[in-house]
């Protein structure tokens, strides 16, 4: 009879679980060592904006695959901290804008190059072609759902 706790320790959604722990516990360190406080998400959710200035909170839910209600307290966590503003879309009175403040572009010019250096730690046993093959494979899987269709972060599961 197979060991239970082998096949846990196997399956993709543990090893999984566990790299994101990997992930977030480094990104926690380095930012801390720079003395910048941001969470992996609201890094995310920066970088998303600084790439794409002035997109409504619609769009980046979906763009760094937040449901739009946890994405809602993530900015509004960002406004008090002053590195995001909302704009009212003249569009759609409804939808807000939102674009980085410049606190928010000169935090994220920071966090950057700090963000980018630990990420071949995360991976550090693998040679370079097997971080490719990872994150190939990451992003196929990433681009569909459990049921096949493509990913949707407000549909519930």
């Amino acid at each position: 009879m197979p060991d239970p706790e082998l096949e846990i320790a196997t399956l993709p959604a543990t090893l999984i679980r566990r790299l994101h722990q990997i992930s977030v516990a480094r990104f926690a360190t380095v930012m801390s060592a720079a003395g910048l406080d941001l969470t992996p998400v609201q890094y995310t959710a920066i970088a998303a904006l600084d790439a794409r200035p002035g997109i409504d909170q619609a769009t980046l839910s979906g763009l760094i695959g937040y449901d739009r209600a946890t994405l809602g307290k993530v900015v509004e966590r960002l406004e008090i901290k002053q590195l995001v503003q909302r704009e009212i879309c003249p569009e759609d009175r409804r939808a807000r804008r939102l674009r980085l403040t410049e606190l928010g572009q000169s935090l994220f010019a920071e966090a950057r190059p700090n963000v980018e250096a630990i990420q071949p730690e995360i991976l550090s046993s693998l040679t370079p072609e097997e971080r490719e093959a990872l994150v190939r494979l990451l992003t196929k899987a990433t681009d569909v759902d459990a049921r096949g269709a493509p990913y949707d972060a407000d549909r519930p599961s």
